[in-house]
């Protein structure tokens, strides 16, 4: 384990950081991402991300979102839609509910994916690699009575 990661792990299960995180990091991910070019994203300095690039469900325009992501091998992601442990869906996973096809930008390239909502043994498997990459998973899901997504993306 990294220095500060304990220390990060414990900081980021608690309901303070699910009330403020989901409006900083997102929007400081954005403007780094941007400002590199697509090369850096922040919070992939503690965990892999990507941002994800699908069409609104309702607006129908492209919706930027960065994500951390568990990379898997083949080339798939797994995406956690654990909202930070607050109630409701992120509004992400309803975008890919409707419109799955979608684009990542990984490591400063833009790659067309196809993402698919993981249920059953699936997504059990699925699950436990998410909890090995990020424990506070977990308290997120002990959070809250909804299900948490979990999509597998694809590379078209």
């Amino acid at each position: 384990m990294r220095p500060g990661e304990r220390l990060l792990m414990k900081v980021s299960a608690t309901r303070a950081f699910a009330r403020t995180a989901p409006y900083v990091i997102p929007a400081l991910d954005r403007a780094v991402h941007r400002m590199t070019r697509g090369k850096v994203l922040l919070s992939a300095r503690m965990l892999p991300g990507v941002v994800l690039t699908a069409t609104g469900a309702r607006s129908g325009l492209p919706r930027r979102t960065p994500l951390a992501c568990v990379p898997e091998e083949g080339g798939s992601w797994l995406l956690v839609g654990s909202n930070f442990g607050r109630p409701g869906h992120p509004a992400w996973t309803g975008n890919l509910l409707k419109n799955p096809e979608a684009e990542v930008s990984w490591r400063g390239r833009d790659i067309p994916v196809r993402a698919r909502l993981l249920t059953g043994a699936e997504r059990a498997r699925a699950w436990r690699a998410a909890l090995a990459l990020w424990p506070p998973y977990g308290a997120y899901q002990a959070r809250v009575t909804r299900e948490i997504r979990l999509f597998r993306l694809e590379r078209r």
